[in-house]
């Protein structure tokens, strides 16, 4: 190989988390075959850095660490220093979170892993201060001891590296196909909802997340069986998210997760993949709560996303970061004086006492504004002056120097993002958000897409990478959706198309389900294959999803084929480990009880679309909706072939598994028979599931 120069080679990344690092003194080089290849022929160890533009603790090891002339000689001297922004390589940042916490360590980021020079992971850890602190050690310190350990002792570092790959081999490789039985929805739903802290929400202790996909998982077992207790558990959640600290009160947005059990001080970043989600789910529960909070916040979130977040000719930007001017949350908190210099006298003592604000603070002296004392009622005029004091203060704060913007455009968020705003479009009567939603996908399919095929991000003016599965994934189900709305074809093919590459790249044709990453990723020495969920949704459940709804609109059975080999691929380890799987068990009730309703007539006339209107009013999580004008034709395999307008008004028809309602035409009939029946007919299913099962066992006992 031609050698690589040493210095940093950072400069000509597009990357904004990378270009912050294109300035240190460590010789960085991009994770690349080059450089993989380098440390082969240089016979060295990889120290591999991953992070994200948004990561506080990642800019604090970067300035104590990565800027430092001593620290980057000896990096530079023994190791080669490769960078990765995990979120334009998520499977390379998976792969080696997953490798250290076979070493017997929890993830996170930085993360800081040392490797072999063909890639095995042999140490690591997480952030790294300059100096021991909190039992962590010295950076410099740890360097000394890895290289002391690789020079002296590399044959056992060696067989440590193998044992990390032999576990990642049997985590993603060996697991063995098993048929599911549907009444695991039941069971893993009462034990999430066990689990849902009783005072606060959120799944008990701190740090806590959001965890939408395991919120929506209990909320359809709600839907599902009007349980009190499921309901309970996610409007408590809901409600202390939305008046706590995690959320901006001025700008809308959510952070990405609290540091305390009460939602009350957030680790500042705001995260697109997280906004998106939480839209989703605020936008699901309304449709049955009709809560005023939910609504609001999804009002004000979707203006933050428009307001804030909008690049690249409509798409989304990725993250914003938690720091400015060198301080995690300096732009979003503030003191009592400054409320009062901006408030005045007459404003100032009732903003303060609703939004908890001291004069000691409740954050490093600083005030982080909730609502968590004040979730009560309020008189009208009380809300309307603190409509007016948030006006204020945000008009202030925007004189403040602003958290760095992630500019990527990320595939798989962006997917995410489309999804939720298109929906939330549709419920809330907001056409203008569905014409975001819409601009926003075929800027994503301009800046991304090269055939059926797709690319991870872009930022700077190009394209990154193929996408990963998650990428295909989120943006074929953005499709769907849209293709509901519109009924433009065009969404539809789009999702066909991905979905074949999905299967000639990523499938495992052996054991069913799908690796993460393209069998044409060539730097990647152990695909993964994973039915659990992370910071975002499982691929593989959205998948499952994905074409379960493409069965139903094709009528193809190649789909629904597909969808029950990938659940299946994941049997046994559902049976072990159900609990993080969310939302594969969710995308479950899109093969076994999906509800598809069919509305036939003119888009255009009052009774079709009163007819449509019924269907988003409605709390419905595995909804597929298909509209026809008079005279067009539904598949042969769906439920609804054949059937037509009834008395020449706009029909529609309620269909599960292969039964279909009687025609209604009726708005207010169609939408009261929208809230038990499907959802009766899972509870069948499930019942005669497990009778199935059963009657072996009775036999062989006789």
């Amino acid at each position: 190989m031609t050698a690589l120069p040493a210095r940093n080679l950072l400069g000509d990344a597009t990357s904004p988390y990378l270009l912050l690092h294109k300035d240190n003194p460590v010789h960085w080089r991009p994770w690349s075959p080059e450089a993989l290849a380098e440390a082969k022929a240089l016979d060295k160890p990889i120290l591999l850095s991953t992070g994200y533009t948004a990561c506080h603790w990642c800019h604090v090891m970067a300035n104590e660490s990565f800027a430092d002339a001593a620290t980057a000689e000896v990096m530079n001297a023994h190791f080669v220093c490769i960078k990765v922004d995990r979120e334009e390589r998520p499977e390379v940042d998976l792969t080696y979170q997953t490798a250290l916490q076979a070493l017997g360590q929890q993830g996170g980021w930085p993360l800081t892993m040392f490797l072999t020079p063909d890639g095995k992971a042999f140490g690591g850890g997480t952030y790294f201060p300059a100096a021991e602190s909190n039992g962590r050690p010295a950076f410099a310190k740890f360097l000394a001891d890895i290289h002391t350990a690789w020079t002296e002792r590399r044959a056992e570092i060696e067989e440590t590296a193998g044992k990390v790959r032999d576990a990642l081999v049997r985590l993603w490789g060996t697991d063995e196909p098993r048929q599911v039985n549907p009444a695991i929805i039941d069971v893993v739903s009462r034990r999430l909802t066990q689990r849902v802290d009783l005072f606060f929400g959120g799944m008990e202790g701190a740090p806590k997340f959001p965890q939408t996909h395991a919120l929506t998982f209990i909320w359809r077992a709600f839907m599902r069986t009007a349980a009190a207790p499921f309901g309970q558990a996610v409007g408590l959640t809901l409600d202390n998210m939305s008046q706590g600290g995690i959320y901006d009160h001025l700008g809308g947005g959510y952070a990405r997760y609290s540091t305390d059990e009460r939602w009350l001080v957030p680790h500042f970043e705001k995260m697109l993949h997280d906004n998106a989600s939480i839209i989703e789910l605020l936008t699901l529960v309304w449709q049955h709560t009709r809560s005023p909070l939910y609504a609001a916040r999804v009002d004000e979130t979707v203006d933050w996303l428009l307001r804030e977040m909008v690049t690249h000719d409509g798409a989304f930007a990725a993250a914003l970061d938690s720091d400015s001017e060198g301080e995690e949350g300096r732009f979003y908190v503030w003191s009592e004086a400054e409320i009062d210099e901006v408030l005045g006298p007459n404003d100032a003592p009732l903003f303060k006492q609703v939004y908890g604000v001291t004069p000691q603070g409740n954050w490093q002296g600083h005030n982080v504004l909730h609502r968590l004392g004040a979730m009560g009622f309020l008189r009208p005029d009380q809300e309307a002056v603190l409509t007016r004091c948030r006006r204020m203060l945000l008009m202030a704060r925007a004189k403040r120097v602003r958290p760095q913007r992630d500019d990527k455009a990320l595939a798989d968020w962006n997917g995410m993002a489309i999804a939720a705003l298109a929906e939330a479009g549709a419920v809330f009567r907001k056409p203008e958000w569905e014409l975001a939603a819409i601009r926003a996908f075929w800027a994503i399919e301009a800046k991304l897409g090269e055939g059926d095929k797709l690319h991870q991000s872009w930022c700077g003016g190009r394209s990154a990478n193929e996408a990963t599965a998650e990428g295909y994934a989120e943006l074929s189900r953005a499709a769907l959706i849209l293709h509901e709305l519109t009924m433009d074809k065009r969404y539809l093919d789009k999702a066909v198309a991905w979905m074949e590459r999905i299967e000639t790249k990523f499938a495992d044709p052996a054991k069913g389900g799908y690796f993460l990453s393209s069998a044409d990723a060539g730097d990647i020495d152990v695909r993964i294959k994973t039915a659990f969920d992370g910071a975002t949704p499982n691929y593989n459940g959205v998948l499952v999803e994905v074409l379960a709804r493409l069965a139903s609109l094709t009528g193809e059975e190649k789909y629904r084929q597909r969808a029950n080999a990938a659940v299946l691929a994941f049997g046994a380890e559902l049976e072990r480990n159900p609990m993080g799987a969310a939302s594969l068990l969710n995308a479950m009730e899109f093969i076994f009880a999906s509800v598809q309703i069919v509305v036939i007539g003119d888009e255009r006339s009052p009774d079709t679309q009163t007819l449509i209107r019924a269907v988003f009013d409605r709390s419905l999580p595995s909804r597929i909706l298909t509209v026809l004008r008079p005279g067009e034709k539904l598949p042969k395999g769906h439920p609804a072939h054949g059937k037509g307008l009834e008395g020449g008004k706009a029909t529609a028809y309620v269909c599960t598994t292969t039964t279909c309602s009687q025609p209604v035409t009726d708005p207010a009939l169609l939408f009261n028979g929208l809230i038990a029946e499907p959802f009766r007919r899972i509870a069948q299913m499930q019942q005669a599931q497990a009778a199935a099962q059963q009657r072996p066992a009775a036999a062989n006992n006789r």
